[in-house]
């Protein structure tokens, strides 16, 4: 216990480089993670600001005052905060199935349409009779929208800004037509009462219903944890290929087909086992088997870039320093999937060339049944990085192989010297045998750090040890 005190001598030449390697490691954690969540908190910095950038397709089929109502709801709601209606002429998308095609297509986040007719009806119905009976407010506006792409942005900036146009066209049309309407009511007739009251909702058409509560992660957690999972796997891949000498008694060729084997057939299960859980808590979600199928090859793929940038890493960078790569790759990767670049800053468009984001576009494309697609860009961007990755991942097998080999040479070597008979000369042996051992150990934790310093900090270590072990043989020497 009495080691404990900061003044014991077994504190001698360690009490500055253990604070040095604490405070620097400390700061350089915090300062990763400072850096990397600031990226990701600023890709949703003001985002309500930005709502303008989601395009919405408008279309009047009714040519009446609801029609005018639409659009005098739209202009006073038109900012920043809301999205950007483009008018457009029924000549261009002649009926509704064409404006549902725009929005399947990607070319807008949704649509909103003033149906055909639907003045008409609305001034048929304040008479009274048949009219008024059969009047269904909903058949006055429709929107179309994709709830399948970027569900939590459907749900918090196109369905609520859709609901609060609508009501403000509600509000427009009894300050437009109110008036009007009243000396043409009949007021004897309860319906007509009912359709002046209520004279406009809208019906919707959703592309891909996706009510299950699970959406939410599809987006976000379920595309970083195959990047973690590819990382835990490769740290046990290299331990047991070194620990079975996989590394300097094979030739690189020979260790590279073993680690490709592996990687194919790990990222087969992983993938299956990813798409497997998506689908037992798909609750009532309406996708088939076939799209089981696309969404489990398209994340073999995802699976396997990563593995092969992560393999890649572990070959060039310290294990020392690993992890300040891994977290960055990780956050950078999933702040390109959580949020449309529509509602982020410009910097954060550089995520086109990310994985993250090109996979979580097929995923979409692939739920929605087809819409917005965009494999032209997703496909090169996916296979540019298996090219990348490979070609990183085989250069760092030979990298790894020869340094191996290497050491090996050296301890084949070493064991082929004839023993000696002088005790003297077995004395200078065993002392010449302690200072080379010393040196590996020193070597070893030039990689691997001193036993109980967290991975992350162990590199940083070593100036400030290889300076405590100095001051401490200087003391020495003063004594003797």
């Amino acid at each position: 216990m009495a080691r404990l005190l900061w003044t014991d001598p077994f504190w001698n030449g360690k009490r500055k480089p253990f604070v040095i390697g604490v405070v620097m490691s400390s700061l350089s954690v915090i300062m990763m993670f400072f850096v990397v969540m600031s990226y990701l908190y600023g890709s949703l910095y003001k985002s309500p600001s930005r709502a303008h950038r989601l395009n919405i397709l408008a279309v009047d089929y009714d040519g009446g005052v609801i029609g005018q109502s639409l659009s005098a709801g739209y202009s006073a709601l038109k900012g920043d905060k809301f999205p950007t209606l483009h008018f457009h002429s029924p000549d261009e998308f002649r009926t509704v199935e064409d404006i549902r095609n725009a929005v399947c297509r990607g070319d807008y986040w949704a649509a909103i349409v003033a149906q055909d007719g639907a003045s008409s009806r609305l001034s048929a119905a304040l008479g009274g009779g048949i009219a008024a009976a059969g009047y269904n407010s909903s058949n006055t506006l429709t929107y179309v929208y994709n709830e399948a792409r970027y569900p939590t942005v459907q749900s918090g900036y196109i369905l609520s800004n859709m609901q609060t146009l609508i009501g403000a066209a509600g509000t427009i049309y009894g300050s437009l037509n109110g008036t009007s309407a009243v000396q043409f009511l009949n007021t004897n007739d309860p319906n007509a009462t009912l359709a002046l009251m209520n004279p406009i909702s809208a019906s919707s058409i959703n592309i891909m219903p996706t009510p299950q509560g699970t959406k939410v992660l599809y987006n976000t957690v379920t595309l970083v944890l195959p990047i973690i999972q590819q990382f835990f796997f490769l740290m046990a891949l290299n331990g047991i290929s070194h620990q079975f000498g996989i590394y300097g008694y094979l030739s690189s060729l020979h260790v590279g087909l073993i680690r490709m084997i592996v990687a194919i057939s790990y990222t087969f299960l992983a993938s299956l086992t990813l798409a497997g859980y998506v689908w037992i808590f798909k609750e009532d979600w309406g996708v088939t088997g076939g799209q089981f199928m696309l969404t489990w090859m398209a994340m073999w793929l995802y699976m396997h870039v990563n593995f092969l940038v992560l393999d890649a890493a572990t070959a060039f960078v310290p294990l020392s320093f690993l992890t300040f790569f891994v977290l960055p790759w990780a956050i950078i990767n999933i702040t390109s999937t959580i949020f449309p670049f529509e509602l982020s800053p410009g910097l954060y468009r550089l995520g086109y060339a990310l994985p993250g984001y090109q996979i979580v576009s097929i995923l979409f494309q692939v739920w929605s049944g087809g819409c917005n697609n965009q494999l032209g860009r997703s496909l090169p961007v996916l296979f540019g990085w298996e090219i990348i990755g490979g070609v990183a991942s085989g250069w760092g097998v030979v990298y790894r192989n020869k340094a191996a080999r290497e050491e090996v040479l050296k301890a084949e070597a070493g064991s082929k010297q004839p023993p000696q008979s002088s005790s003297s000369t077995q004395r200078i042996l065993r002392k010449s045998e302690g200072h080379v051992g010393e040196s590996r150990n020193k070597a070893e934790r030039r990689n691997t750090g001193p036993p109980g310093l967290p991975m992350p900090f162990q590199g940083m270590y070593l100036s400030a040890q290889e300076g405590g072990e100095m001051e401490l043989e200087n003391m020495k020497s003063k004594r003797t």
